[in-house]
């Protein structure tokens, strides 16, 4: 499945599409260096395809090529999604 993920600045999410279709979103709220994570959601039409890892990924990838934020996942799927790949974890707020 091609899943493609994008920011949508100005509703404070990345959003996965499918097809064109929003398939999920992962919301986010921004203070100063900070890019803090705060709920993701995946449409019940998507679950279990890969969707939610794609879009964590795809967020992630963005944080980290943008350079000025570091992030805090409060989202409990971003946060074991880095939490299973240790080679986002220098992202962390709190990573050296």
């Amino acid at each position: 499945m091609d899943v493609q993920v994008s920011q949508n600045e100005d509703e404070q999410r990345f959003e996965a599409r499918v097809d064109g279709e929003l398939a999920g979103s992962a919301y986010y709220e921004t203070a100063d260096d900070l890019i803090v994570f705060t709920h993701t959601e995946v449409d019940d039409a998507y679950e279990g395809k890969g969707v939610g890892s794609a879009l964590a990924k795809g967020a992630l990838d963005a944080v980290r090529a943008d350079g000025r934020r570091k992030v805090v996942p409060r989202c409990p799927f971003i946060k074991g999604w880095i939490d299973r790949h240790p080679d986002y974890r220098d992202l962390l707020e709190h990573a050296g």
